[in-house]
């Protein structure tokens, strides 16, 4: 198969604008906030979902609002073929960044930075522009092609399980949130929420505040902790030599509660937290080293150290450690943790194979954790699998071999996408392999280069599997 020269040289001429669309959507700091009329997903989610709406309406496609949850643009006659879906809410900009995470910026290096330029609205907007592509080329399109754009991919996905209320999937679907080539298998999920309770405490000194994460999904690049009765010289000499054989950073200073320690390490997606630094676990490893009293919080920050411990990636500690062919292995990432005077709250995210179940995964940490006096909740999402047989699977890898120059294949992950619950669905882009866009951490960026290598893509991909 040959690049279509027509593609390429559209994809060019319209690389600027492209650019532009992009760094419109990603002005909009879509995070999810408090439901309002209009606006179940917050007032930020539905500006993002309007300017949508906008772009696509101004290119000539027919636009539907879903519930202010969702959007769709269609293009071609009315019998489904193919259904593209991405999203336009993403996770708070978090700290560490170079640049302003709401006003993007392209770099020398090549790359466009901003919060939300790889995951997900550079997916959106390269899917865009394949649609406008084959449309304004006049290719022959016999089947519906529909880009669906959603908001609350981050929190929950509530609103693809909303529309897949009211609307049927088509019988392809593709979405551009993950790496190229092709993933046909998705990990599970279980979210491990632990909690524990104890009387207001005197002993000195103690912990008396723990907080660290801002999302289930992401692996916290800092986090801190007050500290009563220690002053912060002698909070600095005990934590900086046990934070730097973590890989982190502290600083320190004095409150009126006593002395608060702040970790720094490194954020990342929780589907893959050998890549990041956990900052959660480092600065409990921290608390663990210094010379806290005998008291019930101490002992919780010890019984969080031996089950979770720094640099556990795969639950081997709680007892869930397990893999498989398919899907590969269990993660486990601590991603959350508020704690008080007289208890505390603990969030882990799971991503588990096909070969976990509620017996040897939920149940074995449920007692893992009530042995050490927290108490657990929280269930359990099936993984997802499509076959890489067939023409549909085919036809993408083809194409992305083709304007890639790269060999196509099929592979599996422990992030979850839009299409979890897609029966047949896959993920297919937008980031090229190898790449480290700094997904859900600081400097957020894809390469402009990919980006439209990726449109390129996907116009062929739609005008090959709309146009049979």
């Amino acid at each position: 198969m040959e690049k279509d020269a027509r593609i390429v040289s559209w994809m060019e001429a319209h690389r600027e604008q492209l650019l532009e669309d992009l760094k419109t959507l990603c002005r909009i700091p879509s995070m999810g906030g408090p439901a309002e009329p209009g606006a179940p997903y917050g007032r930020e989610a539905k500006r993002a979902l309007e300017k949508a709406m906008e772009l696509c309406a101004g290119y000539g496609f027919a636009v539907t609002n879903h519930g202010d949850r969702v959007m769709t643009a269609d293009m071609g006659p009315e019998e489904p073929v193919l259904d593209m879906l991405a999203h336009l809410d993403v996770v708070g900009p978090g700290d560490g960044w170079d640049t302003d995470p709401f006003e993007p910026a392209v770099k020398p290096d090549g790359y466009v930075y901003g919060r939300g330029v790889a995951d997900d609205k550079g997916g959106a907007i390269a899917a865009l522009y394949a649609m406008r592509c084959v449309k304004e080329l006049g290719l022959p399109v016999n089947g519906r092609c529909r880009l669906i754009l959603g908001t609350d991919e981050e929190n929950g996905s509530g609103d693809v399980a909303y529309y897949y209320e009211h609307v049927k999937p088509a019988p392809q679907t593709f979405t551009p949130d993950s790496d190229f080539p092709v993933c046909n298998g998705e990990k599970g999920f279980y979210r491990l929420r632990f909690t524990q309770r104890w009387e207001p405490e005197t002993a000195l000194p103690r912990v008396a505040e723990l907080h660290g994460g801002f999302r289930v999904n992401v692996v916290p690049g800092e986090a801190s902790a007050l500290i009563a009765g220690m002053d912060r010289a002698a909070l600095l000499a005990a934590a900086e030599p046990l934070a730097a054989e973590l890989g982190a950073s502290v600083r320190a200073e004095e409150t009126s509660g006593g002395a608060k320690l702040t970790l720094t390490a490194k954020g990342c997606h929780a589907a893959m937290p050998e890549t990041g630094n956990n900052a959660n676990t480092a600065l409990v490893r921290v608390l663990s080293g210094l010379p806290l009293a005998d008291c019930a919080s101490t002992r919780a920050i010890h019984g969080i150290d031996k089950v979770l411990p720094h640099g556990d990636y795969y639950g081997k500690a709680l007892g869930i450690a397990q893999r498989d062919d398919v899907t590969g292995p269990l993660t486990c990432s601590f991603t959350q943790i508020d704690f008080t005077d007289t208890g505390l709250a603990g969030l882990c995210d799971c991503r588990v194979p096909v070969c976990a179940s509620e017996a040897n995964c939920k149940a074995v940490a449920d007692r893992t954790m009530a042995a050490l006096g927290f108490e657990t909740e929280g269930g359990m999402v099936p993984p997802h699998y499509t076959p890489a047989e067939g023409n549909f699977i085919r036809t993408l890898n083809r194409c992305y071999e083709t304007y890639s120059g790269r060999a196509g294949g099929c592979y599996s992950m422990g992030g979850g996408t839009y299409v979890h619950d897609v029966p047949g669905g896959v993920a297919f882009g937008v980031v090229m392999p190898g790449e480290d866009v700094r997904m859900h951490g600081a400097n957020e960026r894809i390469r402009v280069e990919d980006l439209v290598t990726a449109a390129e893509i996907f116009a062929q991909a739609v005008a090959d599997l709309c146009g049979q």
